[in-house]
């Protein structure tokens, strides 16, 4: 089999930065009235700036085809077009639509000839998931080269015009009405953007990153669902979907808009962490001392002393000088956020030839983890 490299990586982030006090201006007013939640989320989350797909004025800019269609374009250049791809790889939680696939509506916007595509699902992980068929892809010599992304449009799912009719609903029913925390906690937490990488059999550039391995963990085989959209999560801990639903309710109950089941988030996000990452350790046969640059995708900065002091107690402690995080300047990404991350770190100038880079994402819809581990060439 072949080594895959990252050969080139590129973002794109919409618009100009969001800062804290413009948000709820750019969002919208639930009800009239500004969130109960957002001041504590945002203090927890010590998020400053984030990016949106929507202008001042509340008006779409960007779909998420086209977030990744420029990231994509600023992957190339005059010696690798966007012709010379031979599989386009892409991963998001929020497609612009059912059907078709994200990737498919991205390839529809490039224009750049016959080649296989793959979407990946979920959240979080869905970007590396996406870099991941990639890798064994190219690994396999099913093909030379592949364009991987991630991608996320929340914004356009967090406008106040969202829950409207929610809200009409709760004002019929309740004298002083507001959006279920499970709700409105997202709104403080989600941004825009795209990021990509170009996968080739051989190093190229002034800096490559040879993939050694990737690895994924699900738990959903004993865990209940926790982020989700599209249904809604009954008594029983189960999920109804929205296609069980009369479709007067889709808006009466905001059926899709993103909703987060934030106590078993701290109930379990951080052990199952530590759990799957033990796990790839030893697989791998390394430890914390074979890592110089440790990029986790972060949610909100509320869980990074938890998540280092739940390492410390299993054995695996990570010495915060090898942390690398960006969480305070361009906020949560969702898929997009490791491509973002690692983009960043590789255009530092820091990087030098031999070292180790180890990606982790999390993803909490029913928890899963996934893991890369490069080196620089």
């Amino acid at each position: 089999m072949k080594d895959v490299y990252i050969t080139r990586i590129a973002k794109f982030l919409p618009n100009e930065p969001v800062g804290n006090d413009q948000m709820e201006a750019r969002l919208g007013l639930l009800n009239g009235k500004p969130s109960r939640s957002k001041n504590i989320v945002l203090r927890s989350n010590q998020i400053k700036t984030r990016y949106y797909a929507i202008d001042e004025n509340g008006a779409v800019t960007h779909n998420n085809a086209q977030l990744t269609e420029q990231a994509i374009h600023n992957l190339c250049d005059d010696t690798f077009t966007v012709k010379d791809m031979q599989l386009l790889s892409c991963g998001t939680s929020s497609p612009d639509q059912l059907l078709p696939s994200h990737a498919a509506m991205v390839h529809g916007l490039l224009k750049n000839g016959n080649l296989e595509i793959n979407s990946a699902s979920g959240v979080c992980c869905s970007g590396m998931n996406a870099l991941k068929f990639g890798y064994l892809s190219v690994k396999s010599e099913q093909v030379n080269n592949a364009i991987c992304t991630g991608s996320e449009r929340s914004s356009s799912r967090l406008r106040a015009t969202i829950f409207e009719e929610e809200m009409v609903t709760l004002n019929q029913l309740e004298a002083n009405p507001i959006l279920a925390f499970e709700k409105d906690f997202l709104r403080w937490m989600l941004s825009d953007g795209a990021g990509a990488v170009l996968l080739e059999n051989v190093p190229n550039g002034p800096v490559s990153l040879k993939i050694e391995w990737m690895e994924g963990y699900s738990y959903a085989f004993e865990m209940e669902t926790c982020m989700y959209s599209g249904g809604e999560k009954l008594a029983d801990g189960s999920l109804k979907p929205w296609s069980e639903y009369p479709a007067e309710q889709w808006g009466k109950q905001s059926i899709f808009s993103v909703k987060q089941d934030v106590k078993l988030l701290g109930e379990h996000i951080l052990e199952k962490a530590v759990d799957s990452l033990t796990k790839a350790y030893d697989k791998h046969g390394i430890s914390p001392e074979d890592v110089d640059y440790y990029l986790p995708h972060i949610s909100s900065n509320y869980f990074k002393q938890g998540f280092y002091d739940e390492m410390k107690n299993k054995g695996v402690e990570m010495p915060w000088e090898k942390w690398f995080l960006n969480l305070e300047k361009v906020g949560n990404i969702g898929s997009a956020s490791i491509y973002i991350m690692l983009e960043e770190l590789v255009n530092s100038g820091k990087l030098k030839k031999g070292e180790k880079i180890l990606l982790f994402v999390p993803e909490s819809a029913r928890f899963s983890y996934t893991y890369a581990y490069l080196t620089v060439h």
